[in-house]
């Protein structure tokens, strides 16, 4: 089975393209839904969330309190280290598990760190969303509710366009409308079963 993996900056589009690949029927595993499976309450996850940051990432109902434990993170490196530390692990194992029990041609996994957390050696392609920095800052702004130096601040933990681009099997430009969109998708999804 070919395995793709779908990432791309914050805000550049990335989960509008696993959607439209959905769409089509080809399996989508992705590692933000992973992560939040993963921290819910009761999970081994949050607990050594909770060992490594203390109790003040929970809110009063026993969940994670994902702003505080984003701020942190993004505001000091070495605690970004130490989350990603505790969070890529159990993360990758659920993709690994995803992978093994899925029959198809292929198959997407939505990775946004996919460089970052050095997890290339998971795909046999890579597939990059990309959008102009602006775009990604204005999307990102307007569908998180967070500032735009915090979202600065996360774009400066990625790597940048430049260096993805530069490490992309394939490129959709996310700067038209849904119809080119689909159909760059749709053009993608011929090759990929091909």
């Amino acid at each position: 089975m070919l395995i793709i993996g779908l990432t791309g900056g914050i805000g550049s589009g990335k989960s509008t393209v696993a959607d439209l690949f959905r769409e089509l029927g080809v399996p989508v595993f992705d590692a933000d839904i992973e992560a939040r499976r993963l921290v819910e309450p009761g999970q081994a996850t949050l607990q050594h969330l909770i060992h490594e940051f203390g109790p003040q990432i929970l809110q009063p109902d026993g969940s994670l309190d994902r702003a505080k434990l984003r701020a942190l993170a993004f505001s000091y490196p070495e605690q970004r280290r130490r989350l990603e530390a505790v969070l890529h692990p159990p993360i990758r194992a659920a993709l690994q598990r995803h992978i093994t029990a899925t029959h198809a041609p292929y198959c997407i996994l939505v990775i946004p760190l996919l460089f970052e957390s050095n997890q290339r050696d998971l795909v046999n392609r890579v597939l990059v969303v990309d959008a102009p920095e602006s775009q990604q800052l204005a999307r990102t702004i307007a569908r998180s509710g967070l500032d735009r130096a915090a979202v600065e601040r996360i774009m400066a933990a990625q790597w940048t366009r430049a260096q993805r681009l530069a490490q992309a099997d394939d490129v959709i430009a996310n700067t038209g409308d849904m119809d080119d969109l689909r159909a760059h998708v749709e053009k993608l999804h011929q090759r990929y079963l091909n």
